[in-house]
């Protein structure tokens, strides 16, 4: 947007909120106004003093001379200008190439006309306006980073906010900046945290007070201008709410992100919502994002290594991290069977030539095996994998190495994954951005994810469950014949190869292979997939992860496998039970990329496993 541009939109915005102010005022505090009309756009009800300010905003745009996209909370998604109006679906116009230039629409007008409609109607000074106006650029979907300019108004009191990208924001023509509060138990904390969760619990708890005004738009502004000091919407805050108070925010010097840290940048769509977080500066900010994430370790004082051993370039690549750790002051330990293998590298030799052949067969590691430092006494350092005591473990392998690792460990131990397998689907770095990523993890900059695990129960023995168990035949090709019960229920009987019980994190792995959901870390479920039914109507069924899943087997004679994540084999007979349920102890792991579950999942599983560079040595594991 050029200045004149910019001007444009200013004008326009201006004009709808004072419009939008003088149509509403007779409609305050009168319960009628509070009469449901319909179902939004958004799928929420919509009041008639809605669609009055909705009506009046719509008009000015229709009539204005330059055209504009706006996404509005009871609408939708529209078309208008000089005169038309046009429903769109902004995502599909955004990528057409077959528009003349006269055709192609100024702005991106995002709308939420009274945002605090209850407060309007019951006359609580809380409710207002937000404009949001981002530049176009056809052929490309647009983003919050496209939102160049920021109005709210609180049409109670006539404080007016308002922000140009990259100018600074102000608060009734002065410029506003947040609070310096940067301890928790100091803060006054806004916002919706009805999520259920103890660590939301926990935050306000430690808070010194806490708001609940019920209008995001304003509240978050109130961070801007130090009023509040913090601010989140657990619940998770529809994309035109927070287009406007986003940019203010930002030009006034604070930090709103989302549930993990990472920055929002998110599709402008009337269907899109994100959790946010906000807080006056970023040391607040940190704060409430390792409680929300239940992060109680910043500091890493000690790591474990495992490694797989079965090739040279895992082996070599944890030298070069033991090396960089005990550099940094911290105290390694490493499974006796890396330091073995460790030693007898070092004492080898020809290990100039191997670590030279390693070099060649992988160029893009080469700088890692450059000044490598073997003169280490690895056998000292060596400790069975069963007695690890330590702040995290680093994982160098691909997803069997990370479970085999997990399923030895105590379980309270962070996971960080580093992938040199195939897919490493719960791995959370490639080799490059290894010790740029573990720079951080020593400054305390990540967050611990927790996963659901499984707790497999059979005759007087109990296993622990990461990903999943599947229950087959022990004879090739002969099909089994299943009972399936959930809390006691028989939900299925069913004759097939065989089953698998999955978690969320399994859900990317055997069971998506078999016809199952992929299911977000996050859901508090487990997943059933018969495995080939004999019967048309079998489906995998979705659990809750508080219910008691049991598996008889009901064919005489025949004796089934139940395989824990892929490592562990176990036998059941005929009329014996297979019992699971949650695991009262969690999995967790280090999380410090900004990749999103579901770009993940886009990532490591588009190509089937096939790695993208082909000719390289990989590690089958169970994803």
């Amino acid at each position: 947007m050029d200045a004149k541009d910019k001007q444009i939109a200013t004008d326009l915005a201006y004009e709808i909120i004072r419009e939008v102010s003088r149509v509403i005022r007779p409609y305050v505090g009168k319960p009628e106004s509070g009469e449901k009309v319909k179902i939004g756009a958004d799928g929420t009800p919509t009041s008639l003093i809605d669609i009055i300010a909705e009506d009046k905003m719509i008009n000015i745009l229709k009539n204005a001379p330059v055209l504009s996209y706006i996404v509005s909370e009871e609408i939708g998604e529209l078309k208008l200008g000089r005169g038309t109006k046009r429903s769109i679906k902004l995502t599909d116009e955004l990528r057409r190439t077959d528009l003349k230039e006269d055709e192609i629409p100024k702005f991106i007008f995002l709308v939420d006309p009274i945002d605090g409609t209850n407060n309007a109607i019951k006359e609580i000074p809380a409710f207002g306006i937000s404009i949001a106006v981002s530049s176009v650029n056809q052929g490309r979907l647009a983003t919050l980073n496209d939102v160049e300019l920021g109005f709210i108004s609180n049409f109670a009191n006539g404080n007016f906010f308002e922000a140009e990208k990259g100018k600074g924001c102000w608060l009734n023509n002065e410029e506003v900046h947040p609070s310096n509060i940067i301890n928790i138990s100091d803060m006054t904390l806004g916002g919706f945290t009805k999520s259920g969760t103890s660590q939301a619990s926990k935050l306000v708890d430690n808070a010194r007070r806490m708001r609940v005004l019920g209008s995001v738009v304003l509240e978050l502004s109130y961070v801007a201008s130090g009023r509040y000091d913090a601010f989140l919407d657990l619940r998770g805050s529809r994309i035109i709410d927070i287009a406007a108070s986003k940019l203010i925010l930002e030009e006034a010097g604070c930090i709103i992100t989302n549930k993990y840290g990472q920055k929002l940048n998110n599709i402008l769509s009337i269907y899109e919502k994100t959790i946010i977080v906000a807080a006056n500066n970023i040391i607040l900010h940190k704060q409430m994002i390792d409680i929300l994430n239940d992060n109680q370790t910043d500091f890493i004082g000690k790591v474990g290594i495992v490694s797989r051993i079965d090739q040279t370039r895992p082996i070599l690549f944890a030298a070069k991290i033991i090396d960089y750790l005990l550099t940094n002051g911290r105290e390694v330990t490493i499974e006796e069977g890396l330091a073995h293998r460790l030693t007898e590298l070092k004492e080898n030799p020809e290990i100039d030539k191997i670590i030279n052949e390693v070099k060649e067969k992988h160029p893009e590691m080469a700088d890692s095996f450059e000044d490598l430092n073997l003169n280490i006494n690895f056998k000292q350092l060596g400790e069975k994998i069963f007695d690890f005591d330590c702040d995290m473990a680093i994982i160098l392998g691909g997803d069997g190495t990370l479970l085999r690792a997990q399923g030895k460990m105590n379980p309270e131990i962070p996971l960080f994954g580093i992938n040199m397998g195939t897919v490493g689907f719960l791995t959370e770095i490639e080799t490059p951005h290894t010790f740029e990523a573990l720079n951080s993890i020593l400054k305390g900059d990540y967050y611990k994810e927790k996963r659901s695990r499984l707790v497999v129960s059979h005759e007087n023995n109990q296993y622990s469950v990461m990903n999943e168990v599947v229950v087959m035949t022990n004879k090739p090709a002969k099909m089994m014949h299943f009972e399936i019960q959930v809390d006691g229920e028989i939900i299925e009987e069913v004759r097939a190869d065989g089953l698998i019980i999955s978690t969320p994190s399994g859900s990317t792995a055997y069971a998506m292979s078999a016809g199952g959901p992929i299911v977000d870390p996050k859901v508090a479920g487990f997943v059933i997939i018969p495995i080939c039914p004999y019967k048309l109507g079998a489906r995998p069924f979705v659990v809750s992860d508080s219910s008691e899943i049991t598996v008889k087997l009901l064919k005489k004679g025949k004796t089934a496998v139940f395989v824990i994540d892929g490592q562990i084999n176990e036998e059941a007979a005929y009329e014996e039970e297979i019992k699971f349920k949650k695991s009262d102890k969690d999995a967790y792991f280090i999380r410090t990329s900004t990749k999103y579950f579901y770009e993940k999942v886009k990532d490591k599983l588009s190509e089937g496993g096939i790695p993208k560079i082909q000719g390289a040595n990989n590690e089958s594991s169970c994803h």
